[in-house]
Parts: structure tokens; sequence; C-alpha cells
């Protein structure tokens, strides 16, 4: 089962640790879901889905008030001592003096945000169904190109990193180079990062790492992209036929999940760039509804019907 580590969650939401005394070390986060503990904080505790990240909006925070306090403190117990994560009070609301002491009795972080319940719902849900997606590392180079999330992926040697290098100076960004982590979000969406150790680096065979970061401007790289495309490179063969229409789509499978991809023979004197370029931008056309193959196919067919009268 994957997790992600609470302090990790704390750094990325810019979370308050309001309970600092209690070490929040070691504390791991295995669910992508979150709970509003309306029901625990009114008593009921059967099915309660304790595993999850607790967040407590203005609702809750209003109805605890007007509670009475033997009845609170009965809650907060069974509440604080089960095995929750975490308790992150948003909307700008804070822990009473008896909550704090029950977190720091169990050793239970309560963490405060700026920001309004539904926003951090969201967020959290977000950045969690991203951290604890089901992933797998691949070979390949991930860039953004127009907004597009492009794979290029290929041999040893065969000039991914080169072709990144050359996108980069063109404008598009970077995510990473010769490991690309892929999470699997959605049945839809997949999302491709770098390990964080060799983020920002591109290795150039002759010339060793460069760090793209420093060299070309923080606008040059990027944490995180959906793959909307793949380009797999390979070395020229003459024997082989190669898709010069595009009236074939191919697609590769990673985690269940299909992407479009393109086969793009390599020879010297074929710009690799400028060719992710139009892959990329043809993509967004594709998606926006219009395809340039077919286009022409219905052009050459209107053409041969008049030719026929």
């Amino acid at each position: 089962m994957s997790t992600v580590a609470l302090n990790k969650m704390i750094e990325k939401l810019e979370l308050k640790n309001l309970v600092p005394e209690v070490d929040t070390d070691g504390i791991m986060i295995s669910s992508p879901d979150i709970n509003r503990p309306s029901l625990q904080l009114a008593g009921y505790f059967e099915h309660f889905a304790s595993e999850r990240v607790q967040i407590i909006g203005y609702v809750e925070y209003t109805y605890l008030k007007s509670l009475d306090r033997d009845v609170k403190v009965r809650n907060y117990e069974r509440f604080m001592s089960s095995e929750i994560p975490c308790v992150i009070y948003a909307s700008r609301t804070e822990p009473d003096e008896d909550m704090l002491e029950m977190a720091r009795k169990y050793k239970k972080p309560i963490l405060a945000s700026a920001r309004m319940t539904t926003s951090l719902m969201a967020e959290v849900i977000r950045w969690l169904g991203v951290e604890l997606a089901p992933t797998i590392s691949i070979h390949g180079v991930l860039v953004d190109v127009y907004g597009e999330g492009i794979l290029i992926m290929g041999e040893s040697g065969i000039g991914k990193s080169e072709a990144a290098l050359e996108l980069i100076k063109r404008g598009h960004r970077l995510i990473t180079d010769d490991v690309v982590e892929i999470h699997k979000v959605s049945d839809d969406t997949l999302v491709g990062t770098s390990p964080e150790i060799t983020r920002h680096f591109i290795e150039l065979r002759g010339i060793g790492i460069i760090d793209v970061k420093t060299l070309y401007g923080v606008e040059s790289v990027k944490e995180t992209q959906g793959i909307d495309l793949v380009i797999k490179l390979e070395e020229w063969d003459k024997d082989k036929e190669y898709d010069r229409l595009g009236l074939n789509e191919e697609y590769v499978e990673f985690l269940g999940n299909k992407v479009m991809c393109h086969s793009i023979p390599i020879r010297p004197g074929r710009n690799l760039a400028v060719i992710v370029e139009s892959a990329a931008v043809n993509h967004r056309q594709k998606k926006m509804g219009y395809n340039a193959a077919q286009e022409l196919y219905r052009r050459v067919q209107e053409s041969i019907e008049r030719n026929k009268r």
C-alpha cells in the first residue's frame, strides 16, 4: 500500500502545527480520501473512517461551541484516541484547550489552514490523489510543450535528452530526464513527475550532467505534468513502413490507461525539437476536434467524386 509522510503534506499545503510538542516525524498517510468528523464529534463512531485525514470546518467548529463541556470532552477523547493521522482546522478556526489537551495526551497532530473548508478539502484530496496513486517508473524524458505533456521514449543514446534540451531552449519546460515516475490519478489521467534526486538535471553524453533550472531559469522547469502524448524515437529502418498520413492511431498503455503514441524514425538532419512541437500542436488540434489527416482524406475523396462526373 502506498503511503506519504505527513510532514510532506504540511510543507506542500503550508499547514500550521498548533501542537508543536507532538512529533509529526514518522506519521504516514495511507488514504487519499478525507473525513469531516461531524458525526464523531456528536458521539457516533460507527463506520468511522479513522485512517483518513480529518478536517474540521466552520460548521463543526460552531457545533462544538454549543456542546456541554462534559459531552464535548468525552467525544474528544474517543475521537483523538482513534488511529487518525491528523486533524486539520480550516477557515481560520482554532481548537479549544480541551481539544489541544487531548492532542497532547494521545500525540495526535492538530494543524491549521487559513483556506476555506471546501477549497482545503479539494486541495488535500487532489494532492493525496497524486501522491498515493498507483505508480511506475520508466526510462524516458517528460517535457511540457505548449501545455501538452510529451513523454519521449526510445533506446538509450538515441537523442531523447538532446531533443529535450533543444525544446527547453525554445521556451518549453522540463519535468524529468532519464527516469519518469508515472502516477495513475484516475482512469483518464496519468501524471508524470521526477524522482527528487534527479529533479531538474539532464545527462548529455560527452558533456555530463547539467542543471536546467540553474542554466535556463525557473521558467524552464516544472514539477508535474499530465501525460498527453508519447513519442517513441527509433533508428530509421529503410525496410519498415512508417505512417505518413496519421489516419491510424497508435496507443501505448501505462497502468491500464492508454495514451496516444507516435513512432518517429531518426535520421541525420531531422530536427527533433520541431517534430515534437508539431506533434504537440497537432495533438491539441485533434482534442479540439480538427484532424488534418481526415481533412486531407475528405478533400481527396471530394476531388475523386468531382472527377467521376
